[in-house]
């Protein structure tokens, strides 16, 4: 990995296919208002998901998963996530508060069934970094004309670096639509307590383009 002079950053992803894949689902519709920038109004995430939080569980490795996607611009992170999170003082996520599982739907069958461990909700900060436009490969629909959220419809990314990061372990980048992004300390917390669900990709690697546009070619 790259020294603290020059870190380096990742896409958080759910470990789809692997032992621990597990996905959540949201019971009711207790929901509030999505966030909006300070100075444009522009929305920079979901609608929020608001107490009581609960919902089904779907299992479809063999354990469940330290982090699950949670409806809207939230996560849900294991116990045993949110303590060690917390002794060893990342910071990005705070306010953990507790989700109910309702329902838990196996997609294989087990010799031993176990229940699902405490799990709690929580959303990345927003703005942790900012999408440096200049060493970064992403189409947008429309010139960035707020610098502060740069928030744009975004239809593909083939790469992309940060710039203004000021320190945070878990956030959303401004200019960055969807997944959050976290730090290498993150990535050495992870590896350290083999947490499970997560997949972590280099953000000069990671690929969305769902309409298949292709990199965008470099100016003449």
């Amino acid at each position: 990995m790259a020294s603290d002079a020059h870190p380096r950053f990742f896409v958080l992803k759910n470990a789809m296919d692997s032992s621990h894949d597990s996905t959540f689902e949201r019971s009711g519709r207790t929901i509030g208002e999505a966030p909006r920038c300070h100075l444009c109004g522009s929305f920079i995430g979901m609608r929020a998901w608001l107490p009581p939080r609960r919902g089904e569980l779907t299992l479809y490795g063999t354990e469940f998963g330290d982090y699950i996607k949670g409806p809207g611009s939230g996560h849900i992170f294991s116990t045993r996530f949110v303590e060690a999170f917390r002794v060893e003082g990342l910071t990005g996520l705070s306010d953990f508060e507790p989700v109910e599982i309702l329902r838990v739907r196996r997609r294989r069958r087990l010799p031993h069934s176990k229940s699902p461990p405490p799990y709690f909700h929580s959303v990345p900060v927003f703005g942790g970094a900012a999408v440096d436009e200049a060493r970064s490969r992403i189409r947008r629909h429309k010139p960035i004309d707020c610098d502060w959220c740069r928030e744009t419809n975004v239809p593909s990314i083939h790469g992309f670096t940060l710039e203004q990061w000021r320190g945070e372990d878990v956030f959303f980048a401004r200019g960055m639509p969807g997944s959050p992004i976290v730090s290498e300390r993150f990535v050495r917390f992870v590896e350290r307590h083999q947490l499970t669900n997560m997949k972590l990709i280099p953000t000069e690697k990671y690929t969305w383009d769902p309409m298949g546009l292709g990199p965008l070619r470099p100016e003449l």
